[in-house]
């Protein structure tokens, strides 16, 4: 089943660097290497310079999508006149 995440990542390579992920999300090159220094995606430094693992980063991305917590959605409250 392919996903939008696989959408995105089709034809790419199985290593990206930060410049490619920066492009990829949109982001800025310094964004992509504060995440990476911080750990919130995983990359692996060698020398100066950073590689990151295509499928790794995609699994990071769908473990941090936007879903409610538990698969329930909060409660909707409707306004009483």
């Amino acid at each position: 089943m392919t996903d939008a995440l696989d959408t995105l990542f089709e034809g790419r390579r199985p290593t990206l660097t930060a410049p490619e992920v920066a492009e990829l999300l949109g982001m800025t090159k310094q964004g992509v290497y504060h995440w990476l220094r911080d750990g919130t995606i995983p990359g692996y430094k060698v020398g100066s310079t950073w590689f990151i693992i295509t499928a790794e980063l995609k699994d990071t991305l769908r473990k941090g999508a936007n879903a409610p917590r538990g698969g329930v959605m909060p409660p909707v409250v409707e306004e009483q006149d």
